[in-house]
């Protein structure tokens, strides 16, 4: 019986899912998967380790309303049909939001699944799904050891004034900070950059996670030296629904001139803005990509203008600039958005291979360019289960 690591990974809409060897090795998933259109029209896929499809829509007559507990528990079924020689040993939760209490991954009890859901309001499209499936393990498998991996640990090294928003410091001491999101995606592009760049992986780096949530992190020493996202991840970029950083006084003309309760607006700004709101036609950007519409194209256009002024503000931070890394899924995959942020950022130097671009190479300048821009593929889950394993260590060594 192969002893395994469970690491699930629930977004808004999906619930992505990875089999690791509970060994403190470093091979790849035993198997991976995911639950998409979760709340719609949930499709199912597994593949192996080698990428062989195991299953495609293989969870049979899927209730279209089922929540991201019940699809983890089916999830689970179909686990332990499928894969009678994996035996899971422990799990490892992406959690988006740990404010000031969480610093470093944590085993789950009573008390820190407390602590959590009085989180749910800084992250509502994710902490509450985050939960909903630690809530669905302990229910079936009660004795399981489960850990929670936080977005927001990694940019705790960032100096305060990087944290501050510009308010009363009584609200800064309550911890209306900016935390930063995407954590688990910089730490694992932290830990690789070195065999892309060599020693420039300690120089100031910017690391771009653009998908349908999106961010941006500098980097110096492989540390998080400022971020785009703050407080909650509505803030900063241009995403796939949510609007990204606002005028406040576009808030209080909602609801002081429009009528618009509190629970429209947050509606407003985290399900019906950025590509979708701005293009009326979708928050898919391969979507937009391929349609004529005008307003598409306008939309492409906003998302990358901001993404290009965002980046340029946190070079500002590092005090200069060595290299940049495209991730996530529009960053690993779209070369035409690649190309418009690059081409704003033609002042510094940055200078475009074409082709190397358009075939999402692992590197994508020319040898004249003054700043190395990276293509790298992300994979959170790997860090998850290796915070997993560490614990787990630590946990049989205090036993024993």
């Amino acid at each position: 019986m192969k002893r395994a690591i469970l690491v699930l990974n629930s977004g808004s809409s999906s619930i992505k899912f990875a089999l690791y060897s509970a060994q403190g090795d470093d091979a790849g998933p035993l198997i991976t998967g995911k639950i998409a259109g979760v709340g719609r029209a949930p499709t199912f896929k597994a593949r192996d380790g080698e990428g062989r499809t195991l299953v495609e829509d293989g969870l049979e007559d899927i209730d279209p309303s089922a929540s991201h507990g019940d699809l983890t528990l089916r999830l689970l079924d179909w686990l332990e049909k499928h894969n009678s020689g994996i035996e899971v040993v422990a799990a490892g939760h992406r959690v988006v939001h740990g404010g000031r209490s969480f610093t470093q991954p944590v085993v789950v009890t009573p008390d820190v699944l407390q602590l959590l859901e009085g989180y749910v309001s800084l992250a509502p499209l994710h902490q509450p799904h985050n939960l909903s499936a630690i809530k669905a393990l302990a229910k079936r498998l009660a004795g399981l050891p489960q850990v929670a991996c936080f977005d927001t640990s990694f940019h705790r090294t960032q100096p305060r004034v990087a944290e501050l928003f510009a308010l009363p410091r009584a609200l800064a001491d309550e911890g209306v900070i900016r935390y930063g999101f995407h954590g688990l995606s910089y730490e694992y592009i932290a830990s690789v950059l070195g065999d892309h760049i060599g020693p420039k992986a300690e120089g100031r780096v910017i690391v771009a996670h653009l998908g349908n949530g999106a961010s941006m992190c500098a980097m110096q020493g492989r540390r998080s030296v400022a971020t785009s996202m703050g407080f909650t991840a509505l803030h900063g970029l241009m995403m796939g629904r949510r609007c990204g950083t606002l005028d406040a006084g576009v808030v209080l003309h909602l609801v002081q001139n429009k009528g618009l309760s509190v629970d429209d607006v947050q509606h407003m700004l985290y399900r019906e803005s950025g590509l979708l709101g701005v293009s009326g036609i979708s928050n898919n950007m391969q979507v937009l990509l391929e349609s004529g519409d005008e307003r598409a194209r306008e939309a492409i256009e906003l998302y990358c203008y901001r993404a290009a002024g965002e980046l340029g503000s946190l070079v500002m931070a590092l005090g200069g600039l060595d290299a940049i890394v495209f991730t996530a899924g529009i960053g690993e995959n779209s070369a035409y958005v690649r190309r418009l942020i690059c081409e704003r950022l033609s002042w510094m130097g940055v200078e475009l291979n074409a082709s190397d671009n358009d075939r999402n190479a692992p590197k994508i300048t020319t040898a004249s360019s003054t700043i190395d821009v990276l293509v790298v593929p992300t994979n959170e889950e790997l860090v998850i289960a290796k915070a997993v394993r560490a614990l787990d260590s630590e946990l049989a060594s205090a036993a024993s």
